[in-house]
């Protein structure tokens, strides 16, 4: 890295830090000899080195008719960092002072559903992840198991058996081309099955309601997804998925 980026990187814009090192090479300068030596336009530089002065970086002195100007020990470069440091310190105390009026107001938005899409095999498995990590007890879910074992074919030992270490239970309504695949009680992997054939339930996609949330995969084409959450979407959904369950004979 070069010393302007180093300078860069300790706070210094970058004309700021082209000023800087052309006045540490030059010793005393004037204006002129500092905008060619740094590449920077005259009127520039002068707006660099007020600013260099503010940090301590720069000092002026009188020679005959010329004001010329001297770049300071680079040892100041950490009063300019401890600056920074304070600035920071100040804005995390703002901050803090603010928070309680914002959180104020974004808690009374929370009628509003708050929506987050996925996208590709890794976005699903994100999607998973927030089952894993709502604190839900219970999962319900519409399923077409062909789908999901397309797109990810170790599910049963991976996906499901998470669920389980958690002890999140399941009732599942799924479809699949065929006989049907899951057992209709299955206490080792915490779940109930209700299987209905594709001709009555052409499902695709996949659609799991806990707690307050529902997540939406889309299973065949551009593989998609989406979580929504907001407490009466999801009540409504889990009624929904409660008729269909009673519904359905075993």
């Amino acid at each position: 890295m070069s010393n302007i980026n180093q300078l860069i990187s300790l706070g210094l814009s970058d004309n700021e830090a082209k000023v800087y090192m052309a006045m540490l090479e030059l010793g005393q300068a004037t204006v002129l000899e500092i905008s060619a030596k740094a590449g920077v336009n005259r009127p520039t530089t002068y707006v660099q080195i007020e600013s260099l002065k503010k940090m301590g970086l720069v000092s002026t002195q009188i020679k005959g008719k010329k004001q010329l100007f001297i770049a300071e020990s680079p040892d100041q470069l950490e009063s300019v960092i401890e600056r920074e440091r304070k600035a920071i310190e100040y804005k995390k105390e703002e901050l803090h002072k603010l928070l309680p009026e914002l959180t104020g107001i974004f808690n009374l938005s929370d009628s509003k559903p708050q929506v987050r899409f996925f996208e590709g095999k890794e976005g699903l498995l994100k999607m998973q992840g927030e089952l894993l990590k709502s604190g839900a007890n219970e999962v319900v879910s519409f399923a077409s198991a062909d789908g999901i074992l397309k797109i990810f074919p170790d599910h049963p030992q991976t996906l499901s058996s998470k669920r389980v270490q958690r002890g999140i239970r399941s009732r599942l309504i799924y479809t699949n081309k065929g006989e049907p695949v899951l057992k209709r009680y299955d206490d080792k992997m915490l779940r109930e099955a209700k299987y209905i054939s594709p001709d009555k339930f052409p499902f695709k996609s996949d659609v799991a309601i806990y707690g307050d949330y529902i997540s939406i995969s889309a299973l065949e084409g551009k593989v998609v997804g989406v979580i929504i959450v907001h407490r009466e979407l999801a009540d409504s959904f889990r009624a929904l998925f409660n008729l269909l369950w009673n519904y359905i004979v075993d």
